[in-house]
């Protein structure tokens, strides 16, 4: 990897400063790659001070920011628009929280960042400002014109929900054929490109208890995904199912395949949060270039506190920066 990271705010009444001051402070414990914030520098360096962590703050561009990194947390400095009150986001600030992110989005596309790490957002508050948006996923894609998946990542397993953020009674009205198609070629294409995978394997999770039992639970299985299974093959991409999705997730079922194609949100979420609940990542498949993020909300209930936990944020730096690697040696 060349270059430091982009990391965004997020939201500032909740622990994205808090976990990002933690990650500098782990750099060496933990071999945490170079990163800049995008974010208040007059802020962090008051919350270091208030939580009496010895981190030194420092103005930067992208271009220093790795020369500074062992030095002083790097910033892009931004100004919040009212004062932070751990806790209740505000409004006001909404716009400095989104001009961070798009911030990040276009430094790491002009490959002026190595890549992109997004700190986790309160959504009812962008919403609330008029961000028109369901979430930090479809933003960045209408910023980076792609289509794209989501990627749950953690050591051991790999997830991608085709249907995401949606009643699960919507889900499965939702679910198609071509949606499932779309999330695996999206997958097994950055499979290859971002994470190193000469021939990726899919293993496609059935809808219904026992993968529907042959049309007797169900006729997803047969009418929709299956269908999609062999559009995949034919595609030649190494897909199998449909699988019951309780006999997936075991260690032995898990070395069988890359990624896991789930077909709605929990489905995916669950197994993965029961095998490391702290450390997961979010992965933005698809775009033009790369986005991690936190696998947990703002948690304002703890915000202010200094007991935020900042393994994941920790393992999305890391895994951004593998994937920034492995993409630029696919490039060469």
């Amino acid at each position: 990897m060349t270059g430091a990271l982009a990391l965004t705010m997020g939201e500032p009444a909740g622990v994205g400063g808090e976990i990002a001051l933690k990650a500098w402070q782990a750099k060496h414990d933990r071999n945490v790659p170079p990163f800049f914030v995008i974010d208040d520098l007059d802020w962090l360096g008051r919350l270091a001070a208030r939580l009496e962590w010895n981190v030194p703050v420092a103005a930067a561009t992208p271009e220093t920011a790795e020369r500074l990194f062992p030095l002083a947390l790097p910033v892009v400095p931004l100004r919040m628009t009212r004062p932070i009150v751990f806790g209740k986001p505000d409004p006001a600030n909404a716009p400095v929280v989104i001009d961070s992110i798009e911030q990040g989005a276009a430094l790491t596309q002009a490959g002026r960042a190595a890549a992109l790490v997004t700190n986790p957002i309160q959504k009812e508050t962008l919403y609330a400002a008029g961000f028109p948006y369901p979430g930090h996923t479809e933003y960045l894609a209408a910023l980076g014109g792609a289509e794209v998946a989501m990627m749950l990542v953690c050591p051991g397993l790999r997830v991608v929900p085709v249907t995401i953020h949606e009643p699960l009674r919507d889900a499965v009205a939702a679910l198609t054929t071509e949606r499932i198609v779309a999330a695996g070629r999206i997958a097994a294409a950055a499979l290859a490109r971002d994470f190193g995978i000469g021939k990726p394997r899919l293993a496609v999770a059935g809808l219904n208890p026992h993968a529907g039992e042959s049309g007797t639970l169900g006729h997803e299985e047969t009418d929709i995904i299956a269908p999609a299974v062999a559009a995949l093959r034919a595609q030649g991409i190494a897909a199998s199912g449909p699988l019951p999705a309780d006999t997936m997730f075991h260690a032995a079922a898990r070395k069988h395949y890359d990624a896991a194609l789930c077909m709605y949100h929990d489905q995916a979420l669950i197994p993965l949060k029961t095998i490391d609940f702290d450390s997961g990542v979010n992965v933005t498949l698809g775009l033009p270039f790369v986005r991690t993020s936190p696998d947990h909300g703002t948690a304002l209930d703890i915000a202010g506190t200094g007991k935020a936990n900042p393994a994941s944020l920790i393992a999305a730096l890391k895994l951004a920066g593998d994937m920034a690697e492995a993409r630029r040696r696919a490039a060469a």
